[in-house]
């Protein structure tokens, strides 16, 4: 198979210079040029090739330990210091977010400043290449306003005195992605690429990522309008075999890699190839002599409805007598995010003694004493885990899924409920679609009202639910303005179900007896619902101005 994605990025040896004339109007002998570059098909291609790189591979999954539905056991991870609010603009991850994108987008501008010259290269092959690099500028500009708010607004290759000036306002950045992925998606044919252009972008890529934004951006007619042209493309199906049991695990595992052809559903993903681009994500969730690095939270565990449609602390289903119970009667999308017992998994070498076949999940671990997978909540992940690669170090191939169909549901489902205008069809078309993959009781309206559910919290819970482990959930809790929830203790099971007591003894808990694994959060309103410019953004050019609160 060719390398549908090549992670060196072949533009950072392209020539940036606008001057043209050098010693005798001599090109260089020893570096790609311009002058010489942009001018066939098999050169455009290997430059698009490279933007594709500024796709978040697993660092996807890692930011959604940002928010709360999981922690990681490292207190000096950097999607873990995000979340607790306890950082400045010195801090390094910060500048190293804010540098990546914009590095990115400079790669964009010179593939879309130089496209063109290829003449021998119709038209129609141009315009598809020039949509798709406007919709990967357009997501790096996506994650950067989300997290700075105003930004400078580059749309060219700069020269070095055009490098300082003050930043653009927000919602000119909002109108220029919105825009850039509309035109786009103009450009693009809407089938989906196959072959040796699997995995690259089509006109459903740009008008999902256009949802997402207006979602962002509580524009909701447009997040609704967008939605739905997706989902009225043809083109995308949500994937299932017809076994709701393992389907929605599956879609996150070798089964459902794009290159398998069973996966419809995905719109925008990080192809990985065996033995060339690989990742550490299977190994660790359930690395067998370590703590994992992705420990599922008790609030996340808790936000799973019981199998009857109720929240647990109203359905008589839910029992928490023992730890395999908290998994009975819930969402089976609960079993196929989080372990639970009787599962395979790939945590081997446990010395629990209430693990007595080391290949099936019992109990939980707590010590590390290099005998087996260590957790800090008493939870692991399941989801985006391949069982058989967690023994092996960096050899993970499973797809990053960046944004399926799924998604693109839930936007339309939560845009008509903003709306006021969702009805009982909107949700069969939409949310019961998810739900019915997985063999999950339908939502209904009639049932919302008769046990006194919110609607807006039904609809924001299954989004939660579904997009677990895809990097959403802090972006959620932003725009929801329910910044309170990063500022609680993270917490996890109860110390009480510990398989092994004597583990967990010394652990710290709460008045309930849970496990309390990370105190001194804080959330600041209105602060910390941007970031920092980075200082070192700030001392090349003061113009930039700080957000509020980071002074």
């Amino acid at each position: 198979m060719k390398r549908i994605i090549l992670y060196t990025c072949l533009l950072l040896t392209v020539s940036f210079s606008s001057c043209r004339k050098d010693f005798l109007d001599r090109y260089p002998l020893d570096a790609v040029s311009d002058a010489t570059f942009w001018k066939t098909e098999e050169q455009l291609t290997f430059a698009l090739n490279g933007l594709y790189a500024n796709i978040k591979n697993n660092n996807t999954v890692a930011m959604d330990q940002m928010g709360d539905n999981s922690i990681n056991s490292s207190t000096g991870d950097s999607y873990r210091i995000f979340g607790s609010g306890n950082f400045g603009p010195e801090l390094a991850s910060v500048d190293a977010e804010w540098r990546s994108q914009y590095a990115g987008i400079r790669q964009c501008n010179v593939f879309l400043a130089n496209y063109q010259q290829a003449t021998t290269v119709s038209q129609a092959v141009k315009d598809q290449m020039a949509g798709e690099a406007k919709t990967i500028r357009a997501y790096m500009y996506m994650n950067l306003v989300s997290y700075f708010g105003d930004l400078p607004l580059v749309t060219k290759p700069l020269k070095i005195d055009e490098l300082y000036g003050p930043r653009n306002p927000r919602s000119e950045i909002v109108n220029f992605i919105l825009n850039e992925l509309e035109e786009a998606a103009g450009l693009m044919k809407k089938e989906r690429q196959v072959g040796p252009t699997l995995g690259r972008f089509s006109k459903g890529t740009a008008l999902a990522f256009k949802a997402r934004m207006a979602l962002y951006d509580s524009q909701w007619a447009v997040a609704e309008k967008a939605a739905k042209e997706v989902m009225d493309l043809g083109v995308y199906t949500l994937y299932s075999t017809g076994k709701p049991e393992v389907d929605y695990y599956n879609l996150f595992t070798y089964a459902g890699k794009l290159s398998g052809g069973a996966n419809k559903e995905t719109i925008a993903a990080r192809i990985n190839l065996i033995d060339v681009s690989m990742h550490n994500l299977s190994r660790e969730a359930q690395v067998p002599d370590q703590a994992s690095r992705y420990n599922p939270t008790k609030a996340l565990v808790d936000a799973y409805l019981c199998s009857d449609g109720l929240p647990i602390d109203q359905s008589s289903l839910y029992k928490e007598d023992t730890y395999a119970n908290i998994f009975e009667n819930r969402d089976p999308r609960m079993k196929q995010t989080i372990l639970a017992p009787g599962a395979a998994w790939g945590g081997r070498k446990d010395g629990n003694p209430a693990n007595t076949n080391p290949d099936i999940f019992t109990a939980p671990k707590f010590v590390a004493d290099k005998l087996g997978s260590v957790t800090v909540t008493g939870y692991y992940f399941t989801k985006y885990v391949e069982v058989s690669t967690v023994k092996d170090y960096q050899r993970d191939e499973n797809d990053i899924h960046v944004l399926r169909l799924a998604e693109v549901l839930l936007t339309y489902a939560e845009a008509r409920m903003e709306q006021g205008t969702l009805t009982q069809a909107d949700l069969d078309i939409t949310i019961n679609l998810l739900r019915d993959r997985v063999g999950m009781k339908r939502m209904t309206l009639i049932d919302l009202a008769a046990n006194g559910l919110d609607l807006r919290t039904e609809i924001r819970r299954e989004r939660r639910i579904e997009l677990a482990r895809e990097g959403q959930r802090w972006y959620d809790i932003i725009r929801w303005k329910q910044g309170s929830l990063l500022a609680a203790d993270v917490k996890g099971m109860k110390k009480s179900l510990a398989a092994v007591p004597s583990q967990v003894s010394k652990m710290a808990e709460d008045a309930n007896g849970y496990i309390r694994v990370m105190t001194g959060r804080q959330f600041v309103d209105p602060k910390h619902y941007l970031f920092p410019v980075p200082l070192t953004q700030l001392q090349r050019n003061p113009a930039l101005g700080q957000n509020p609160g980071w002074n």
